[in-house]
């Protein structure tokens, strides 16, 4: 299958490139820059240039391909502005995605967050919010599933709050980030809150699962671990950064305060039965062990 792919060459992206070439695909990549073109043809992908931003080229990238995996995303979380035109540039481009695809029963492959509930581990029934600081993006996701009525076999991969790969991304590539700013290992309120993670690789398998395999309309949980109290999260990245460890206020992590603050463990279980995926990379208390003092 040719697949075109957006944000291709991020932590997530290189993964899901490498896991396509290494299963029979091949991949056409939307890339901004020189040094992004250089890094897909290294990878072995065909380069697009073009921002997410450059509707005709998302159109045509989506034209030449038997299946679409979207993955780029301004992560923009500096002030609620800067989030909402993240959002808003991302849902432009699904929009344009999606109506290229329309009756085509081509497969499109869109990336979401597992949702939070209150008091329960949440799975792959639970719908994805519509409000709050990334509401807009549950919105996006939620009418391009829709787009299953009309031809497209659309899909989610709803991701954990860390992704992460040799001790890097995700909410706990940010705390590590803030901690080296500010000399605290902090964590919002006590800390017993948990977040659900999955290493990179293991999450690039179940994108490649969700294009081959997955129903229209239907969301898939990329979850390894359901839930890591984020206080042991901190410690893993205090000890490495030889930093204290204490509660900070959740102002500290701007628009994203409300979620960080939040506990939000959830299950792959549905995931792992219906699709065969089987996690087998570290965990993510395990790969912190790599960040670098």
């Amino acid at each position: 299958m040719r697949v075109f792919i957006t944000g291709a060459t991020g932590l997530i992206g290189s993964a899901v490139v490498a896991e396509l070439l290494d299963n029979g695909h091949t991949a056409l990549a939307l890339v901004r820059s020189d040094a992004s073109a250089k890094a897909a043809e290294a990878a072995g992908a065909e380069p697009l240039r073009g921002a997410l931003s450059d509707l005709d080229v998302v159109r045509a990238g989506a034209a030449q391909a038997d299946g679409v995996i979207h993955l780029a995303f301004a992560n923009d979380f500096s002030s609620p502005e800067a989030l909402a035109n993240a959002i808003a540039e991302e849902t432009a481009a699904l929009e344009t995605l999606g109506g290229e695809l329309v009756g085509s029963d081509r497969p499109l492959v869109t990336v979401s967050g597992t949702p939070w509930v209150p008091g329960h581990t949440s799975t792959e029934a639970d719908p994805v919010p519509t409000d709050g600081p990334v509401g807009g993006r549950g919105r996006t996701v939620t009418a391009i599933l829709g787009l299953a009525s009309r031809g497209v076999r659309s899909t989610a991969v709803r991701l954990p709050r860390t992704v992460h790969n040799e001790g890097t991304g995700g909410f706990a590539g940010l705390l590590t980030n803030i901690a080296r700013q500010t000399g605290v290992s902090g964590y919002p309120g006590d800390g017993a809150q948990r977040w659900p993670a999955v290493h990179a690789l293991d999450a690039a398998v179940l994108f490649r699962l969700a294009l081959e395999q997955a129903e229209a309309g239907t969301s898939w949980h990329a979850v390894a671990d359901e839930g890591d109290a984020v206080r042991d999260i901190a410690a893993v990245i205090g000890r490495r950064l030889g930093l204290p460890v204490q509660s900070v206020p959740a102002e500290t992590y701007g628009p994203l305060g409300p979620i960080f603050a939040a506990d939000q463990p959830s299950s792959s279980t549905r995931t792992r039965q219906a699709l065969g995926w089987e996690p087998k990379h570290p965990s993510l208390l395990e790969d912190l062990e790599n960040i670098q003092p």
